[in-house]
């Protein structure tokens, strides 16, 4: 798959640097074995192969509820612009993915993004990345119990004629979320499976059904010439297609329970997006394709909600229109599962480095999940639910659209310092990468990010549909906790030198059959 981006991403086999029949933790500054206790912060090693890794990536993402409720509001921004929007974005995360996953021969830790920026940019750094982190993937993950309880309240009316709350279904949600985190990610990364099978099926269908009955009329490829994507009047639009690519990068938090290691973790990585960039533009193309290139931008200013569900309507048949109807609400439910078992990792990580409680670094003894962070995250997603159904504050507009905001630019902000963070780090400690790897890749795909955030910013009012104040404060929530997570690491270097010494320097690669490295040995 790498090969077929025309990315160079092979690395010579590393010297283990220890016995990997004794499978513990190394210290990458000095090359020693670090103990541990076993099974209580130790995730479980070889539960995920490279199917399980894209999986879950994929389902975090929730293709369907993406095409189905998010991709009107680009082709709001963009017209027939889009499909070719899709595969610009995926070039850039091509090339943020090359420098990334050259660091993964460094780093193997379940804080991906807070490893990364420390080992790059400094430990105080890597801190304040990790709570910006734990703050974004929260935000998509509580966020997204508005989606499902909207379409679980919508799903049961229209099917039983009975009227619920959407506080109901999200509550119900958060349950199974937490148990079958509870369960490990290898339960998890099955369900997974089947639930973004599904609702990749469901879109191609409707694709199928439009190419097959000719569409709008003449078939036209202007979506992807450089003419209709590459002009200034597509800003906002690319400040929201990369969006779709939010979470792709969650493939480095499970490489501790990734079976072979780094290599199965660059291959998802890779796999991902290939297949974000593509599937898009190609479901996307396929909606041009059913209005007319010249006529979507305004079909999604007449009707942006119902823009999809009225393809279906049209081109294909009532059983599946309504079976799309029921996997809008699984694909929620698999990007709940999906960015829970993320969030809870990271809390995991910070508890076990001792940024945050130590109990939230513990694992459970059989399953090896890591339990204490699930049980608070969900919690967290509890008090937010409930507050918001005893306020009455709307599930839509001021839950999933506050909360994606939060986290689209969150994890905008953390893929540049990722960039920085990868040429510091590369070129200081291993200019035997290459300077394509250490500089140009990770160089140009800072410069494009650091463009896409600027224009997230100047458009924040269109990705949280709220005003100045609102945005103000959920701008000023990312800025605190990037702060908070610098002043943690100030305090822990005060209190506690010695573990701040030891900060992002373990890494935890149990399973790896290419181990990850220190600096400077290849």
């Amino acid at each position: 798959m790498a090969d077929s981006l025309g990315l160079n991403v092979h690395f010579c086999r590393p010297r283990p640097l220890h016995n990997l029949a004794q499978r513990a933790p190394v210290d990458s500054r000095r090359g020693m074995a670090m103990s541990t206790t076993p099974g209580t912060d130790r995730l479980a090693a070889n539960a995920m192969g490279t199917k399980d890794l894209v999986f879950t990536v994929l389902a975090a993402l929730a293709p369907l509820t993406l095409i189905v409720a998010v991709a009107p509001l680009h082709f709001l921004k963009g017209g027939a612009a889009v499909p070719g929007g899709y595969l610009v974005a995926g070039g850039v995360m091509a090339l943020f993915a090359v420098g990334f996953m050259t660091m993964s021969r460094y780093v193997r830790n379940a804080g991906a993004f807070y490893a990364t920026i420390a080992r790059g940019l400094g430990k105080p750094m890597g801190s304040g990345a990790a709570t910006l982190a734990m703050l974004a993937y929260n935000g998509l993950q509580i966020s997204t119990y508005g989606a499902l309880g909207l379409y679980g309240a919508d799903s049961f009316e229209k099917y039983t004629g009975t009227s619920l709350p959407w506080w109901v279904f999200a509550l119900v949600a958060i349950v199974l979320v937490a148990w079958l985190g509870f369960l490990g990610i290898h339960t998890s990364a099955k369900i997974l499976g089947v639930l973004l099978v599904l609702e990749i099926a469901v879109l191609v269908v409707m694709a199928g059904y439009v190419i097959a009955k000719g569409g709008a009329g003449e078939t036209s490829f202007t979506s992807f010439s450089p003419e209709t994507v590459l002009t200034p009047s597509n800003a906002a639009m690319f400040a929201l297609v990369f969006g779709a690519f939010m979470g792709f990068e969650s493939t480095a938090i499970f490489s501790e329970e990734a079976r072979g290691g780094i290599r199965t973790v660059r291959r998802a990585t890779y796999t991902a997006v290939a297949f974000i960039a593509v599937f898009y533009a190609f479901i996307t193309w396929t909606i041009v394709h059913a209005i007319g290139a010249g006529g979507v931008g305004a079909a999604a200013e007449q009707d942006t909600a119902g823009l999809v569900t009225g393809i279906f309507d049209r081109y294909t048949t009532g059983p599946i229109t309504s079976v799309m109807e029921i996997l809008l609400l699984t694909s929620a439910f698999a990007a709940l599962l999906a960015l829970h078992n993320a969030a809870n990792r990271y809390m995991f990580a910070l508890g076990r480095e001792g940024l945050v409680p130590a109990a939230l670094g513990r694992t459970h003894p059989r399953r090896r999940s890591p339990h204490v962070a699930g049980a608070v995250q969900s919690l967290l997603a509890t008090v937010v639910i409930v507050a918001w159904a005893v306020f009455g504050l709307d599930p839509y507009l001021e839950l999933l659209l506050w909360g994606s905001a939060i986290g689209f630019l969150g994890i905008i902000a953390l893929w540049a310092l990722c960039c920085l963070a990868v040429i510091s780090f590369l070129r200081r400690k291993a200019p035997e990468s290459g300077l394509w790897r250490s500089l140009i890749a990770p160089g140009l795909s800072f410069a494009a990010l650091c463009l896409i955030l600027g224009l997230a910013i100047a458009n924040v009012s269109l990705l949280t549909g709220a005003g100045t104040a609102t945005n103000a404060v959920l701008l000023g929530l990312l800025v605190i906790a990037f702060a908070a997570g610098i002043a943690a690491a100030g305090s822990l270097r005060s209190r506690d030198p010695r573990r701040y010494s030891k900060l992002a320097e373990t890494n935890f690669d149990e399973a790896a059959d290419e181990p990850a490295v220190p600096a400077g040995r290849t």
